[in-house]
């Protein structure tokens, strides 16, 4: 690991530690979780706001103007702004995807829920989403937090990892195997 990720993965981890600690003591810490859902969602969804955050050249002013807007658009609580305020004028707002990356596993594990990451080839409903979750905390008799992604790519099938258990049954993955298989022969 390089020193410039250890730097980043600890300086995220301690931004989150800092807003978990904050969310706690003043008892809004499900409130900031569905908050950070949504910035983390519109991270993901706007390559402008991404670009804009992780920008030189647009002034950490800027940058808090544009957080304090979308803040109060969204009803942000008072400690979510004042946080995300503090890491724009901090300049870290580069580590802000990190940040709540750190912060959502930080909540996860204080429930005692575990991770999952589901792949498919087919666009799964929320419905299917909930079903596939809730059977599978019946099967690991524990709540999970399942991320899901879709990619057609797989032609078929699906990619399930919770912690360092994955089972992979996509078509993609099974073609590869004969494929190396034939190249081995």
């Amino acid at each position: 690991m390089s020193s410039k990720s250890k730097f980043s993965n600890l300086t995220s981890k301690s931004y989150a530690t800092a807003l978990y600690e904050l969310s706690k003591e003043n008892s809004e810490l499900d409130k900031i979780e569905l908050e950070i859902k949504s910035l983390q969602k519109l991270i993901n969804e706007s390559l402008d706001f991404r670009e804009m955050i992780s920008s030189p050249t647009v002034t950490k002013e800027d940058k808090k103007n544009v957080l304090f807007t979308i803040a109060n658009k969204n009803n942000f609580s008072r400690t979510l702004q004042n946080f995300l305020g503090i890491v724009a004028v901090k300049n870290r707002l580069f580590f802000l995807d990190k940040i709540i990356e750190s912060f959502l596993n930080l909540v996860s594990n204080n429930k005692g829920e575990l991770k999952a990451k589901l792949i498919s080839s087919k666009k799964l409903s929320s419905l299917e989403q909930k079903k596939i979750q809730d059977e599978l905390s019946q099967d690991f008799k524990s709540k999970l937090n399942i991320e899901y992604e879709f990619d057609p790519n797989l032609i078929a099938g699906l990619i399930l990892q919770i912690g360092s258990v994955m089972v992979d049954t996509s078509i993609k993955t099974k073609l590869k195997k004969l494929e190396k298989n034939m190249v081995e022969a």
